[in-house]
């Protein structure tokens, strides 16, 4: 098991691979088809992705959490 200090982290990881996997399935798609050669494609641009989404995803996280609790009021 992971500490869970380490949590916001895999959160982060977790939450980038599967939101890049989805988005760079359905660009490679869009782009190439279903060709010979799609699933290595789509791989390729997959994690390609996924190494810019993970470090943004930890970065832009924080900033949002802000934003949102700016933009809700409390129940009361």
């Amino acid at each position: 098991m992971i500490p869970a200090r380490f949590a916001h982290i895999l959160f982060g990881l977790l939450l980038s691979g599967m939101m890049s996997f989805l988005v760079s399935g359905i660009a490679t798609f869009r782009a190439a088809g279903l060709a010979d050669g799609f699933v290595g494609l789509w791989m390729t641009s997959w994690l390609n992705s996924w190494a810019v989404a993970f470090p943004a995803v930890l970065i832009v996280a924080p900033i949002t959490r802000r934003l949102v609790a700016r933009l809700v009021r409390a129940d009361t």
